[in-house]
């Protein structure tokens, strides 16, 4: 019989509770357990790679390149970096001691917070999930893990295999929905990582506040684009319709609105128009590279935001198949100037689209486009394509983003090297190779400062002229 949303729910404080004495008794910390687990990872993904491709398809239509690049190898390519310099995060590392506390010495030691929720979204089910785990176990901690039941293939398929390749339960899965996701936050945990939209993000936060639990929080936005770079038009084209159509528009860094000036939007259309036939096909729907919409629901939001749009490129659907065609459209030019945001004149520019929609924007100036990302919230993605290192200048130091590329568009997402976070409402904190180590590590002063010379009798009662002007002194000069 199937396993019932009560009898989970039910089950999830045994299962926090269970993972929390797991890691009281030192079972994670030390490094060989460490990299046994993230041995485990790679194993769960490596040794099934081909049910998750399947499970990918059944929920997102991904094929299987794309299920290759955009979850299983990024997870892969994250474990592999952090085996590759874990024991040199983990070394304790030697801390500055000011002149006034000398003789001392002081190290940083690093620690594991303790259990970590991650709470998953549907589009991206496998990388956003596992992707924070490898700096969860990197960092010792145990973990508990909330797969979307919007993805309901995925989910299964993790729930099924996380018992399997995690015995001892450094790895728990809560399957289930909203109930169980309620459950799951009631419980006091060590740090909660989420991805997903700002109104469950503020939902994740004040349930962490309860507790007052650590959060880092991945939250999207509408991330804009920048283009003036003629010389490279169709290059342009090609990496801008694959970071906004891959996964059927549904990625949280996908460019979401391509802004520049009035004459450029003629040849631009014409372009994305060559490289989406190039990449998908003249007919994207017979394509086994292009995803679905994940639901009904998301698919009827999407089709009313063409209603009143200027369709340039795309626009047919099949309510059915959950198919979107990539689709471009075109926004008039605002009688006074682009906004963006609640209070914008079309609804293609009011809120996070994550679909297969890409308007364009008429703006006059890059200037004029920097004002009208400052408009609104800051955006957990800035693609900027031109050929001017002015123009880049311009963006960089007055714009502020999760990220700036230049360029291409999503790559950012694969660097483990760079941390990956939003800024302002799209998001707190980062995770990624080093940064996913030290967003889920505590690291601790351990300072010791011997007996003798007792040069703390300096700065004790009853205080001598000479001794107080050298304490101040030795302090103010660090």
């Amino acid at each position: 019989m199937p396993t019932t949303s009560l009898e989970i729910t039910s089950r999830i404080p045994q299962a926090v509770s269970d993972a929390r004495t797991l890691f009281e008794s030192g079972a994670t910390r030390s490094l060989a357990a460490r990299v046994s687990r993230l041995k485990a990872l790679s194993a769960m993904l490596t040794e099934n790679q081909t049910a998750f491709e399947t499970a990918l398809w059944n929920d997102l239509h991904k094929g299987a390149g794309e299920a290759q690049l955009t979850e299983i190898s990024v997870v892969l390519a994250e474990i592999n970096h952090t085996l590759r310099h874990l024991r040199g995060w983990a070394r304790p590392k030697r801390g500055p001691v000011p002149a006034a506390l000398w003789p001392a010495r002081a190290r940083l030691v690093s620690e594991p917070l303790g259990v970590v929720l991650v709470i998953a979204p549907w589009n991206y089910p496998v990388q956003l999930l596992l992707d924070p785990l490898v700096g969860v176990l990197a960092a010792g901690n145990t973990a508990v893990l909330k797969p979307s039941e919007l993805a309901p293939a995925t989910s299964e398929l993790i729930t099924r295999l996380v018992p399997r390749y995690f015995p001892d339960g450094a790895v728990r899965a809560v399957g289930g929905g909203i109930p169980e996701t309620t459950e799951l936050l009631a419980e006091r945990f060590d740090h909660i990582v989420f991805t997903g939209s700002g109104t469950v993000g503020r939902i994740v936060m004040r349930a962490a506040a309860e507790h007052l639990t650590p959060v880092t929080l991945e939250l999207g936005g509408k991330s804009p684009v920048w283009f003036d770079d003629d010389a490279h038009l169709h290059q342009v084209a090609r990496r801008l319709a694959w970071a906004k159509f891959t996964n059927a528009g549904q990625t949280c860094v996908a460019p979401d609105y391509v802004m520049t000036t009035p004459d450029r939007i003629p040849a631009l259309v014409d372009a994305l128009e060559s490289a989406i036939a190039d990449l998908w096909g003249t007919d994207p729907r017979a394509s086994r590279e292009y995803g679905r919409i994940v639901s009904e629901r998301q698919f009827d939001r999407l089709v009313s935001l063409l209603d009143s749009a200027d369709v340039v490129i795309g626009g047919d659907s099949d309510r059915a198949g959950r198919y979107i065609a990539p689709t471009v459209v075109t926004v008039p030019a605002d009688e006074a100037r682009p906004v963006v945001g609640p209070d914008a004149a079309h609804p293609v520019l009011r809120e996070e689209i994550f679909g297969p929609i890409m308007p364009i924007v008429p703006v006059d100036t890059a200037q004029q486009a920097v004002e009208v990302i400052n408009g609104w919230d800051k955006p957990l993605a800035l693609y900027v394509f031109t050929s001017c290192a002015r123009t880049r200048r311009l963006f960089e130091q007055n714009t502020s983003s999760g990220a700036l590329v230049h360029d291409a568009g999503l790559v950012h997402v694969a660097a483990s090297g760079l941390p990956f976070g939003g800024v302002g409402a799209s998001g707190m904190g980062a995770y990624h190779g080093v940064y996913s180590w030290r967003a889920f590590s505590h690291l601790k002063p351990v300072l010791h400062k011997p007996h003798a010379p007792d040069t703390l009798r300096l700065a004790q009662p009853p205080f001598t002229d000479l001794g107080l002007r050298l304490v101040k002194r030795l302090m103010r000069h660090g």
